[in-house]
């Protein structure tokens, strides 16, 4: 049942007010929205840009909303594209760049709408239009409900996000109850965002997640995915994970890792984890490439390496078959889960597979193994391990000074094989032919 709301009266904050200055907008959203304000539609910057702007920051995306509606703008702009079922958006391309622009939606304000909702509340379609001052309550927090008016620059503010700026605090927009109910995803977004903003949760924010957290387990795995390489993918990955972990929220999205936490083991997996994170934090600050199969090992691989050690003591079977069977179960739970497509998670079990061909440095196979495909992220990943402990850093070491070494150095630096002996091949002698008579 959609509830009705009052239709306050916007705080603006003039140009003269707030920090925002058009030299941080990307050219190309200053593009579209003037040309809708000067085809005579409202045009308004929103959502994180506009909270990124005034916190200083520089937004990576620029999102427009307007009154014209998605066959107007397409109209408008020949270099667009229409997208989306649940609620249609326009794509307006420039080269690379793509801004995009949504029409003010309504639908929660009362009266007639197309809206669907599932039993537990979760909106499953909506497609119906409306002005401002309904779309206000169509987001989820107060931060990411601030809107830049392209006709004076000013600021609009309906839900006290200003406030919630400055006293750096998340605060869903009206009752948290509802608003997770409607998109359970709402609740790893404010886990997203406090670790990204350094805010606080405010208390009746976080109040309702611990029981509704159960509701991601309705969410398609791949649309958890997704949010799951927000959550890590985006320089903020150790925060995120402390956060998840006050929030009750990790066992929805690494269930194998989560058990582990509320084990004996709890600091041992929290300090490993911790540290792979960390690392991935600190590449993406220095423009390093990271991948989800890197970020995926991080966090099954406590559970991946303690549920082989189990298999091994109870079937007797050998280290390589016993990682092999524990891969295939923890990664096929953690599929059902938050979806890993197989570009990555084929990529990662010949990673991890690798680390037990780490300890063998004897002769030509420890050579073998520089040139495999998958050895340098297989070695990054070892010295994580050695970093907490869990191999013994000469180990790393040894590889690390195999890999500066030239290829001569190299078969000097490997060990012979125990109890081989490299056997000279003798040439065979030739025969002279011998004279025909």
């Amino acid at each position: 049942m959609n509830q009705i709301h009052p239709r306050p009266e916007p705080t603006i904050i003039p140009r003269s007010e707030h920090g925002i200055s058009r030299a941080k907008i990307s050219e190309s959203s200053l593009k579209v929205l003037y040309r809708l304000h000067n085809a005579g539609y409202k045009a308004f910057l929103v959502g994180g840009s506009v909270r990124d702007l005034l916190l200083g920051r520089s937004p990576k995306d620029f999102d427009v909303a307007t009154d014209a509606h998605p066959e107007q703008i397409r109209e408008l702009f020949r270099n667009s594209r229409l997208i989306g079922r649940r609620f249609r958006l326009a794509h307006v391309r420039f080269g690379r760049d793509i801004v995009e622009v949504a029409t003010f939606r309504a639908g929660g304000n009362g009266g007639e709408s197309d809206q669907l909702q599932s039993d537990s509340g979760r909106i499953l379609r909506d497609n119906v239009y409306g002005s401002i001052d309904d779309d206000i309550w169509r987001r989820d927090f107060t931060v990411n409900a601030l809107y830049y008016n392209i006709a004076d620059y000013s600021v609009w503010d309906y839900t006290g996000g200003i406030e919630d700026l400055r006293s750096r605090t998340m605060r869903t927009i009206d009752d948290p109850w509802t608003r997770y109910r409607e998109d359970p995803v709402r609740m790893l977004r404010a886990a997203r965002f406090a670790a990204k903003l350094d805010f606080d949760l405010a208390p009746e924010t976080a109040a309702p997640i611990p029981d509704l957290g159960v509701l991601l387990l309705d969410v398609p795995a791949a649309r958890l995915f997704d949010e799951t390489l927000k959550l890590f993918q985006t320089g903020h990955a150790a925060k995120s994970f402390e956060r998840l972990v006050e929030l009750d929220l990790l066992r929805y999205l690494f269930p194998s890792t989560a058990a582990l936490i509320a084990g004996p083991e709890r600091e041992a997996v929290l300090r490993f984890v911790r540290l792979g994170l960390e690392n991935t934090d600190r590449r993406i600050a220095e423009d390093q490439s990271v991948t989800p199969m890197f970020l995926y090992a991080v966090l099954l691989w406590p559970a991946i390496e303690r549920l082989a050690a189990r298999i091994q003591a109870e079937r007797g079977c050998g280290d390589f078959e016993a990682m092999q069977e524990s891969m295939a179960r923890i990664v096929a739970e953690q599929v059902a889960r938050t979806s890993l497509p197989k570009r990555f998670s084929i990529p990662m079990k010949e990673m991890l597979m690798l680390q037990r061909r780490f300890a063998q440095r004897s002769g030509g196979r420890a050579l073998k193994l520089l040139e495999h495909k998958r050895f340098r992220a297989a070695y990054d990943f070892l010295v994580l391990r050695s970093q907490v402990g869990e191999v013994d850093p000469e180990l790393a070491t040894w590889w690390t000074e195999a890999q500066a070494a030239g290829p001569q150095e190299q078969s000097q630096v490997a060990e012979p094989a125990p109890g081989r002996r490299r056997r000279r091949r003798s040439r065979r002698r030739r025969r002279e032919p011998q004279a025909s008579s």
